[in-house]
């Protein structure tokens, strides 16, 4: 084992923690003010409900042993068997817990993002049944399918990265079905939504940038030259992600936002995760550059044509950015850069990879949408989706929380 490796991997591992509460902030500053508790709050109870079912029962589903290539069993439950001093199967120069605890921070932050779709309406207690259900059975089998060892997606050939299938497309796709099924938020055709905080929302947008340098080059699992690579197409791509937003809102409105700027460079973030350590570091010019206008003409179809209330755009910005990251990576993909892909990128001549995305991208929405609906199902069970009416209009941080983010001591907080 490595001890530089390994320090770089505790330390990637951190700045992935740190994304989570980057999001809570992004998330936060977008809501209006009467929900930003309820939304921040989202984030947090996801945080210790994530670490908890990862160590208890998740690493050991979505990593070990192999059953159909579809998911582990329970040979490392309780993370029992796992020697601190040993490497484990998927990486020989760091300790096998420091894998256990980088991948843990993939499973934190993944149904954190889901709730960017719901904020404003959905009851606290059924999100939170929501994310435990939803983890069994739609992360951990599309962790194991995607860097399982016999994972049924890496063995027909898709490659993934960072978690642009695992990550991203999941939970935009599951994002989007729950805001349909949970219905818009009462008074959605007749209000404009602003943002209440722009600066939380600046704050959140450079704290996931500066933790997705962790996320991404991370993924190489070593301190090495392919996590160099990966670190530098995602500060190029989430840069010309961001000026090319900053483009789209002066062509529209005549002016740059600050707030489509931060925009640009978490959907540029999102694109290159499939990819980041296969495409050659010029190609993600044009991955960052195409995925805002791509983003941003389904949002608008979403909103304005199709009146889907995915209240913070979970699945305009991650799962049509993770489906571009996907299609994009079997375009420019090169063996030369990373050997785990199979065969090279579309622009070399092959079309075995893109295929192989293609099939990935239709799959994991397969698994994303069937898995929502089952969770959905059962969390209906034990309590509604929605909360009333009257606790709607007052605000999920009074009638879920107790809690103002912003008292005024009058009685009059909204």
């Amino acid at each position: 084992m490595s001890t530089g490796d390994t320090g770089f991997m505790l330390i990637c591992t951190a700045f992935v923690f740190f994304m989570t509460p980057g999001l809570a902030f992004f998330y936060g500053g977008l809501v209006r003010r009467k929900n930003v508790v309820n939304t921040m709050m989202s984030c947090t109870a996801i945080m210790g409900l994530s670490v908890v079912m990862w160590i208890l029962l998740g690493y050991s589903l979505s990593f070990g042993g192999n059953h159909g290539g579809i998911i582990g069993d329970f040979r490392w439950i309780g993370l029992n068997g796992i020697d601190m001093n040993e490497a484990g199967p998927y990486a020989q120069t760091i300790p096998h817990l420091v894998f256990v605890a980088f991948q843990m921070m993939f499973a934190m932050i993944t149904p954190a993002l889901i709730t960017g779709s719901l904020v404003g309406r959905v009851k606290f207690k059924a999100l939170f049944l929501f994310v435990l259900f939803w983890s069994i059975i739609v992360y951990y089998p599309m962790a194991h399918m995607v860097w399982g060892q016999g994972g049924f997606l890496a063995e027909i050939g898709s490659v993934d990265f960072a978690g642009g299938n695992v990550v991203h497309i999941s939970s935009g796709v599951s994002a989007l079905v729950f805001s349909i099924v949970l219905g818009r938020r009462r008074g959605y055709e007749n209000t404009a939504y602003r943002v209440h905080n722009i600066p939380f929302v600046a704050l959140g947008a450079f704290i996931l940038w500066f933790g997705w340098f962790g996320f991404n080059a991370g993924s190489a699992l070593g301190a090495n030259g392919l996590a160099a690579h990966a670190f530098l197409t995602t500060a190029f791509a989430s840069a010309c992600a961001m000026l090319s937003w900053m483009i789209i809102d002066v062509i529209k409105d005549g002016k740059p936002t600050l707030v489509g700027a931060c925009t640009g460079l978490v959907v540029g973030l999102v694109a290159i995760t499939p990819g980041a350590g296969f495409v050659p570091i010029w190609s993600a010019i044009l991955i960052g550059g195409l995925v805002s206008p791509i983003c941003c003409f389904t949002i608008s179809l979403l909103k304005k044509k199709l009146m889907i209330d995915d209240a913070l755009d979970a699945f305009g910005c991650h799962g049509i950015g993770g489906v571009w990251g996907g299609i994009s990576t079997g375009i420019f993909a090169n063996r030369s850069i990373n050997d785990v892909a199979k065969w090279n990128g579309l622009l070399y001549g092959d079309y075995k990879l893109f295929v192989a995305q293609i099939a990935g991208i239709l799959i994991t929405i397969a698994v994303a949408v069937g898995g929502t609906l089952i969770c959905l199902g059962i969390v209906r069970i034990f309590t509604p989706l929605r909360v009333e009416e009257k606790e709607e209009k007052v605000g999920l941080d009074v009638s879920e929380h107790g809690e103002s983010a912003y008292p005024t001591f009058n009685g009059l907080d909204s």
